[in-house]
C-alpha cells in the first residue's frame, strides 16, 4: 500500500470547526476536505459577541491565511500535520444520494460531498467528521463512515479526570517499605520510596493511600529520577483541634481536600465530586480561615458560569452584584452555615468578610492579586473561558476550581470537552497544583441516595 493510500480523507462538518477552531491542526498527515456549504453556514453565524461567533471568526482567519499562502487551491493547502486542505464545490454530487435525501440542505450537501469523495478515491478511507448525531446516523445509513470529533477529548468518561489518589495493596507497600528512607522535615517526616515499575507513577501532590483498615494517606511531594517518590505525612482535619473555620472533614476524601486547600504553596486546586460532597463548603471555610484569620489572602472572590438548569427566566435587573445574586444560592447557603448568627444578608456578609462576587463577562483584563478565587460549577465553562480566568491570577493568589461532570447544563459541552476537565488534566502533574475527587455525598441520606440512583 502506498503512502498516498494510507492517508485518510476527512470531510468536516461546520460544527466541528465551531466547536474547536484549531481542528484543522489535529488531522496529522491526513487530508481534510471542507464542503463549500460549510463556509456558507459559518457566514450566517459570524456576527455577534458570543463564543460561537468568536470561534467562527477565528476559523475564518485561519482559512484566509491558508488559502492566501497557497499557490493552487485545487492541489490543496498544506496543513501543519503534513496533510492538505481541499475545498469541494461539486454541484452534481446531490444526484448521488437516495431520493429522500436529494433535497438541497446543508447536511445533505455535506453527505453528498462525502459520497462523491468516496467514489473518486475508492482506495482511500473517506470519513465524515461531525458533532451532529443525526448526520452521523444518516451517513451510516447510506453506507458512509462517520465519526464524532474526538481530538479535544481526554480518554475514558468516568476517569476523564484523575481521582488524585493511588491505593496500595499490602504487598506493594511492603515491597516499597523494604528500602524506605525517612527524612526529618519541619512540617513532618518525609518518606522516600522506590516506586515499582509495574505501577504507574503517581501525580505530584496526589495521595498514596496505605493498606489497612484505617484510611491513612501520604502526599506525593517530589519524584526524583523517575522512580524515587517523596511522601509526606498529612494530619487529620477530623479532630476538633484541626477544624477549619469550625468545619471538620466528614470523610477521607474531604480530609485530603482540606490538606490541599490549606497548603499556601499550591496555586491551583481542582475539586470534583457529586452533589452534596462538600466542595463549596470546604472551599469557603478554608478561604475564610486564610483570609480573615491568617491573612494570607486579602479577599475571597467567587464566580461561576451563569448557565440555567432549565428554561431561562430572562434578564435580571440591577447592578452586576444584584444580577449575580440569584446564581450564588450555593454560596449564600454555605455562608449561612459557616457564619451562623453573624449572617444577616448576602450583601452584608460580603462586605464584612471581604468576599466579592464577580461575573465572568468582566474578567478580561483584570489581575487578581492576593485573592482566594473560587470558580463554582466549572463543568459549564468552555476551555477558553477557563483559560481566561486562570490567566487573570496574580501574585500570592490561589484559584479553587469546583465542578461535577455529571451536572453539565451547557448543551455543547461534555465530560471530555468542558473547562473543568481541561484545566484539571493540563495541571494534573504540576508541582504547584493539586486535585482530588470527592465521592461521598454528605448533604443528607436522601441526597446521597439520589446521587446514586437518579
Amino acid at each position: 500500500m502506498t503512502e498516498q493510500e494510507t492517508r485518510k480523507i476527512y470531510i468536516l462538518d461546520t460544527n466541528v470547526l465551531i466547536h474547536d477552531p484549531s481542528a484543522l491542526q489535529h488531522f496529522d498527515e491526513h487530508d481534510v476536505v471542507l464542503p463549500i456549504v460549510v463556509l456558507e453556514e459559518m457566514d450566517k453565524v459570524k456576527r455577534g459577541f458570543d463564543e460561537l461567533a468568536r470561534n467562527v471568526r477565528e476559523v475564518s482567519r485561519q482559512l484566509d491565511e491558508l488559502s492566501e499562502s497557497c499557490d493552487n487551491l485545487e492541489k490543496g493547502c498544506p496543513l501543519p500535520g503534513g496533510g492538505c486542505l481541499f475545498f469541494e464545490m461539486s454541484q452534481h454530487s446531490l444526484d448521488l444520494l437516495p431520493s429522500p435525501l436529494a433535497r438541497d440542505s446543508g447536511d445533505n450537501r455535506i453527505l453528498a460531498v462525502t459520497m462523491s469523495m468516496k467514489q473518486q478515491n475508492p482506495e482511500r478511507d473517506v470519513i465524515l467528521v461531525s458533532k451532529d448525531i443525526n448526520l452521523r446516523v444518516k451517513a451510516r445509513a447510506v453506507g458512509l463512515v462517520a465519526e464524532d470529533y474526538r481530538s479535544d477529548r481526554v480518554v475514558d468518561d468516568l476517569s476523564v479526570i484523575p481521582s488524585g489518589k493511588v491505593r496500595l495493596t499490602e504487598e506493594q507497600w511492603e515491597a516499597m517499605a523494604g528500602d524506605m528512607q525517612i527524612l526529618e522535615h519541619d512540617h513532618g517526616n518525609h518518606y522516600v520510596v522506590c516506586w515499582p515499575e509495574a505501577l504507574e507513577l503517581p501525580l505530584m501532590n496526589s495521595f498514596v493511600v496505605l493498606p489497612g483498615h484505617r484510611e491513612v494517606a501520604m502526599r506525593v511531594t517530589q519524584i526524583v529520577d523517575g522512580r524515587h517518590v517523596h511522601l509526606h505525612d498529612i494530619y487529620s482535619y477530623r479532630h476538633e483541634r484541626h477544624a477549619v473555620w469550625g468545619v471538620q472533614a466528614r470523610n477521607f476524601e474531604q480530609n485530603l481536600a482540606m490538606n490541599l486547600l490549606m497548603d499556601a504553596d499550591l496555586d491551583l486546586v481542582a475539586m470534583m465530586g457529586r452533589a452534596g460532597s462538600g466542595k463549596t463548603l470546604l472551599a469557603l471555610a478554608c478561604g475564610l480561615q486564610q483570609t480573615l484569620e491568617t491573612g494570607i489572602y486579602d479577599k475571597i472572590l467567587v464566580t461561576r458560569a451563569t448557565v440555567p438548569m432549565g428554561q431561562d427566566i430572562g434578564y435580571l435587573p440591577g447592578t452586576e452584584k444584584e444580577k449575580m445574586e440569584p446564581w450564588m444560592g450555593a454560596i449564600t447557603d454555605n455562608l449561612k452555615y459557616l457564619l451562623g448568627d453573624d449572617f444577616d444578608s448576602l450583601q452584608a456578609a460580603l462586605g464584612q468578610h471581604r468576599i466579592e462576587i464577580a461575573a465572568l463577562s468582566y474578567a478580561r483584563g483584570r489581575t487578581f492579586t492576593k485573592t482566594w478565587l473560587i470558580v463554582d460549577e466549572a463543568q459549564n465553562l468552555t476551555p477558553h473561558q477557563m483559560k481566561t480566568i486562570v490567566t487573570r491570577m496574580g501574585e500570592d493568589s490561589k484559584i479553587i476550581i469546583l465542578g461535577n461532570n455529571s451536572q453539565i447544563d451547557t448543551p455543547y459541552l461534555t465530560a471530555h470537552t468542558n473547562g473543568l476537565t481541561h484545566v484539571a488534566t493540563q495541571f494534573a502533574n504540576w508541582e504547584h497544583s493539586g486535585l482530588i475527587a470527592l465521592k461521598a455525598s454528605e448533604r443528607s441520606r436522601l441526597a446521597a441516595r439520589a446521587a446514586e440512583v437518579l
